[in-house]
Parts: structure tokens; C-alpha cells; sequence
């Protein structure tokens, strides 16, 4: 499958408690949303929507909840024992504060939490996405749209080494600090 780089203005426009859009996002020409198809940085069916268009084209779809960032689930609210949030036996209230957004992990994964509720023992935190339960809707305008260069894939899927085509962060290319394989141009 071509991977395509696509540089696009939208609206994201999101539903009130009456039902009536209204809107939640932008991204303007100024400031254009690029990605780059078949990598999973884009939303699956937004992809599907703008892929095909040319540049200069109009769109206008909405993606459900259920096949954007999914239903809002109670069961992703936790609350946590505030002793885990402790920098230097100090509560981290500089970090972790009501609407902060802070990495947690299991061990194997690090997930975004929003932070709901700080009490003199707990942490609540939602692990939904911020657009779980949102049906999104998306207006904007395709301003190019191409095949990607190799360079391109290369920026996105090994952002350490600039790509395999700028050097890596150590200056080597061996492939040791940026899985690149060993393949990265000096």
C-alpha cells in the first residue's frame, strides 16, 4: 500500500448536551495538519476519508465514537494511593495537580491520565482519551497530498535518529540508539 503524505486545514466539530456542533479544534493553513497515511497516525476512517481527495478538495464526514477513541468507560477512572506521586518523599503537586495530564505505567506500557481529583490520600485519574465518547465531526480542505518520501517514513517511524537519513542522536549510524538497523546515511 503507497503511503501518502497529506497536509489538510480542518475543523473538528464535536456535539453539545442539545445536540448542536460546535467547535472543538482547528487546524489552519497557516498551521496544517500533516501526517502521513499507513503508519496508524491518523485515525483509521479519518485516513479513509481524505486519501483519496485531491488537493483543493472540500470534506466533510463524521467518524462515531465507537470507531474513533471509543465509549467513555467508568471503569478507566481510578482512584490511586497518592503516596505513588511522591518525588523525594514530597507529594508532586507541582505535576500532578486537577486537569494535568501525566504519564502513568505498568510496567509494560505508559499510559496518558487526567488528573479529576486530588484528595488528602488519592488521586483520581480518567485513562479515557480526552474524545472517548464523542462522535467527531471533521470539515476542512486537502492543501497537498502526494506520495511520501522514504525520508518522510523514515522521520515518523525512527524519530531518534532524524529519520535514518540525518544521522542518529549519537552521531554513529551503527543502528545501536535508533533501530535503525544499522542502514542510517551520514
Amino acid at each position: 500500500m503507497e503511503k501518502k503524505y497529506i497536509s489538510l486545514t480542518y475543523d473538528l466539530m464535536l456535539k453539545d448536551a442539545d445536540g448542536k456542533l460546535y467547535k472543538y479544534e482547528s487546524a489552519t493553513r497557516e498551521r496544517p495538519f500533516k501526517f502521513i497515511t499507513g503508519i496508524g497516525y491518523a485515525l483509521d476512517l479519518f485516513e479513509s476519508n481524505v486519501g483519496s481527495l485531491a488537493v483543493g478538495e472540500s470534506f466533510e464526514f463524521e467518524i462515531p465514537s465507537d470507531k474513533a477513541y471509543g465509549e467513555y468507560s467508568k471503569e478507566n477512572v481510578l482512584e490511586l494511593d497518592k503516596g505513588i506521586f511522591l518525588r523525594d518523599g514530597v507529594f508532586d503537586d507541582e505535576h500532578v495537580k486537577v486537569g494535568a495530564i501525566i504519564p502513568l505505567s505498568d510496567g509494560q506500557q505508559t499510559f496518558n491520565a487526567t488528573v479529576t481529583n486530588i484528595t488528602d490520600d488519592k488521586v483520581t485519574v480518567d485513562l479515557n482519551h480526552p474524545l472517548a465518547g464523542e462522535d467527531l465531526t471533521f470539515k476542512g480542505v486537502i492543501l497537498e497530498s502526494r506520495p511520501a518520501t522514504q525520508e518522510e517514513i523514515d522521520a515518523i517511524l525512527h524519530p531518534k535518529c532524524k529519520g535514518c537519513s540525518g544521522g542518529c542522536s549519537n552521531g554513529d549510524c551503527n543502528g545501536s540508539d535508533c533501530n535503525c538497523d544499522g542502514d542510517c546515511k551520514k
